[in-house]
């Protein structure tokens, strides 16, 4: 029986230790172990750790959840903004604060290590922020939130405030900053 991909199960097996330990907390060879394949095998696939970091950095910013929740025109656009938030808070509570954001965790351990990640966080940063901004400004458009604020600036604080509320809940290991940043994103900001 042959092998699933070798690339795509090195991929996987990164994006698991990565989200459990951080960057500089895994080496290739965790990486390979995990993945069930010779220490060869990665650099087969990848030039480097960085180069496996920059892909599911990419992978990351693809990903199409968020897309889907934040665009989905059967839902009114707030709550839509709502349950996005909602479900990437239920992923890290779920893990009991102790999975690392690759957005958060990348940007704090390689934006001054990696210029190539670091380009790439710019650029997920900058889409996630767009897709926040599509959604504000629907629902400004449809009355739903009256504050006339830009769009793009209250997309990119919601995005601002809620990665420094990911990173204090899992310092605090509570949902409180999350809460928090729902309280006022939602009760202040978003009305």
């Amino acid at each position: 029986m042959a092998r699933p991909n070798t690339r795509e199960e090195i991929v996987q097996a990164g994006l698991k230790c990565l989200v459990e330990k951080g960057f500089n907390a895994v080496g290739v060879q965790d990486i390979t172990d995990v993945a069930g394949v010779p220490k060869g095998s990665f650099y087969n696939h990848f030039d480097s750790k960085e180069a496996l970091g920059l892909e599911i950095v990419e992978r990351y910013g693809a990903n199409q959840t968020r897309r889907e929740i934040l665009f989905d025109p059967a839902v009114p656009p707030l709550q839509r903004l709502r349950r996005h938030f909602d479900r990437i808070t239920g992923l890290f509570v779920d893990s009991q604060f102790t999975r690392n954001c690759i957005l958060g965790g990348f940007s704090s351990e390689l934006a001054n290590q990696s210029e190539t990640i670091r380009e790439g966080l710019r650029k997920l940063y900058g889409q996630w922020t767009k897709d926040l901004e599509a959604t504000i400004a629907e629902a400004q458009a449809s009355g739903e939130i009256a504050n006339k604020t830009k769009a793009a600036d209250i997309a990119a604080f919601l995005l601002d405030s809620y990665e420094g509320a990911l990173l204090r809940a899992r310092v605090e290991r509570s949902r409180k900053p999350f809460d928090r940043f729902m309280k006022f994103a939602f009760g202040e900001l978003l009305v």
